[in-house]
């Protein structure tokens, strides 16, 4: 899943597996179709399949270091997660997806892709953010034990 969600905008990539390829693929789609003029940073979960490697794996050299340079890439941290939670984002809009689209069966790969499709179409249509509410004040009361007491 590709979003940007303060403009209330994302595409979700059906796809058999998540690998290097597919990886590759949606960041040349990202560059080349959704973004070609822009100057964006790029957050990401730590997959193995998201570096720039992948990039290499896919595409001749040239071709790989044009789309590498293009973003700059910025993974969320291994063992914690950054202040407003970024990637929580993708996962919140990946719990919608599941909840108002994939929440029946369906019976083949073509036609889960036209229902994603429809359900991108239509949430993009009607530009719907996330509006987060988690604030430091929160974290500080709901993950207190995460945090050194400095009590006697």
């Amino acid at each position: 899943m590709l979003t940007e969600p303060l403009r209330g905008w994302r595409h979700v990539v059906v796809s058999d597996r998540r690998t290097r390829l597919d990886f590759a693929h949606g960041i040349k789609e990202l560059v080349e179709v959704h973004y070609p003029d822009a100057e964006r940073v790029l957050v990401m979960d730590n997959r193995n399949t998201h570096s720039p490697a992948s990039l290499y794996a896919t595409f001749p050299p040239a071709e790989a270091k044009r789309l590498a340079a293009k973003r700059a890439i910025h993974s969320t941290p291994k063992h914690n997660s950054w202040p407003g939670a970024l990637w929580a984002l993708v996962e919140i809009e990946l719990g919608v997806l599941a909840g108002q689209c994939l929440d029946r069966r369906l019976p083949d790969r073509n036609t889960l892709a036209r229902e994603v499709a429809a359900w991108e179409q239509d949430r993009n249509a009607t530009t719907t953010t996330i509006h987060w509410r988690f604030t430091t004040a929160d974290a500080r009361i709901k993950l207190k034990h995460l945090y050194p007491s400095f009590e006697p």
